[in-house]
């Protein structure tokens, strides 16, 4: 059963800017609901040909203000007719200049003659309401939006197309065949009743799709939220040059005095599709300037955190002191070590101990990319991995399928210990639970309101 939010009124007309606060060629203002078709050619330059118009249609014109009379901007608007538009209703799209004061002005008069502010996510909630999407799909909305790769574009991407909502209904259809033939054995008399049988290959089925979705999930957390990876080493061993080469711009200052950086400096790149922050922190050594003490003591609290640690080592001066030997110790598994200006040591390359090594050249570029395949396959270290069409990132997602499994087990333990059917059967109840509450057939208000509130103003 599915509940609204109720700050969401299906019956209000609503209206948005689609497209960010900024000045720009063009701005998108999205609108919404019954009689918004209408609402709008009271203040359009040509009422009838709007309020007339078939769905898919474009048209010219100015918008009028409502109080002066006088022209607002030369305006495009899309018509779109129930249920042929995104939210499943009337809606249309005011295509107008990007100019700040110009778009107050028409949110202003939407709001004039009888529009009201849309909330975050509400024109997806319509959507989702209206059936013409279920949650996981809504859910693919925002993650679009969010994407920091391309690869969690196209991940995103797969979903929004419904490639998880086949899966999914695969697995509610087949559990639904079963709860079928546990009602007949049910209600009728043992007499009257065929002999039932547990579907075993039915619920493998189940269990096995389930399996391999949650198989997935690190995978698309990594590519929709990334990690982040800490710069370290000594001063001067070449941390900001090969933070520039990463960005591919001169962002962080490169200077032989040592203590040049004194704070960590940030920034996002992709590495094989996957977000990362990428952090150069302050060179790491005792100092008595109480300024580059600080910043070496926020870079090591941050590279405690971090999810990888490049610790860069000087290919000049390789040997290491026991106290930082302690220190990459005390990371494990988490620290990278790279070789840095390879580009002064003629043939680093050809020696037999490099080949076990990564060293790099942020002057050349020589060793770049044999690093970046190094991070990202530590990156995706322990992987099950999934296709692209079907992967899942979302918590919710997860523990709605967990919940679904878990009700699975205690099914099959209950057939096993050969528990009346009446009992066993509130396990499969459970299952479909979770998958309804998963797909959105089954909703609380609690939990929409949390799920799209996360998104835009617009979307």
């Amino acid at each position: 059963m599915q509940k609204r939010i109720r700050s969401y009124d299906l019956g209000d007309p609503i209206c948005a800017l689609a497209t960010p606060w900024g000045t720009s060629a063009l701005a998108v203002i999205r609108t919404s609901g019954e009689e918004s078709i209408e609402l709008i050619s009271k203040i359009f330059s040509k009422p009838e040909s709007l309020k007339n118009s078939k769905g898919g249609r474009l048209h010219h014109g100015f918008l009028i203000s409502s109080e002066t009379g006088e022209p607002i901007d030369e305006v495009m608007v899309a018509v779109f007719r129930a249920p042929h538009s995104y939210t499943g209703e009337d809606s249309a799209e005011i295509y107008c200049h990007g100019s700040l004061p110009g778009i107050r002005s028409i949110l202003e008069t939407l709001r004039n003659v009888g529009f009201r502010p849309a909330e975050p996510g509400e024109f997806t909630y319509r959507s989702f309401m209206h059936g013409k999407m279920d949650l996981t799909r809504a859910e693919a909305v925002h993650e679009i939006v969010t994407a920091k790769t391309q690869k969690a574009h196209l991940l995103a991407l797969h979903r929004l197309e419904g490639a998880l909502e086949k899966t999914l209904k695969g697995i509610r259809s087949a559990l639904l065949d079963l709860q079928t033939s546990i009602e007949i054995q049910l209600d009728y008399p043992e007499e009257d009743a065929p002999s039932f049988s547990i579907p075993q290959e039915s619920i493998q089925y189940c269990m096995d799709s389930i399996d391999r979705l949650l198989q997935t999930y690190r995978e698309g957390k990594l590519y929709q939220e990334g990690v982040q990876i800490a710069l370290a080493g000594r001063t001067n061993v070449g941390k900001s040059s090969l933070f520039n080469r990463f960005l591919r711009e001169e962002r962080s200052i490169v200077s032989e005095i040592h203590g040049t950086t004194r704070d960590y400096i940030e920034a996002t790149v992709s590495i094989g599709g996957i977000p990362v922050r990428l952090y150069d922190t302050a060179g790491i050594r005792t100092s008595l300037d109480p300024i580059e003490a600080e910043g070496v003591k926020r870079s090591l609290s941050l590279i405690e955190s971090c999810a990888l640690v490049l610790f860069l080592i000087d290919c000049t001066e390789p040997i290491l002191t026991e106290e930082e030997e302690r220190f990459l110790d005390r990371l494990g598994n988490r620290v990278l070590r790279v070789y840095t200006k390879i580009d002064l040591y003629k043939g680093w390359y050809n020696q037999p101990e490099a080949q076990t090594q990564i060293g790099v050249s942020a002057l050349t570029g020589e060793g770049f990319d044999r690093l970046s395949k190094e991070i990202e396959s530590r990156l995706k270290e322990g992987l099950q991995g999934g296709t692209e069409e079907v992967l899942i990132e979302s918590d919710r997602q997860k523990e709605l399928l967990e919940r679904c499994k878990h009700a699975l087990v205690r099914f099959q333990h209950g057939i096993a210990r050969r528990l009346p059917l009446d009992v066993v059967a509130m396990d499969i109840q459970d299952a479909l639970q979770a998958m309804g509450e998963l797909t959105g057939e089954i909703t609380t208000e609690e939990m929409l309101s949390r799920m799209f509130s996360r998104f835009c103003v617009g979307k």
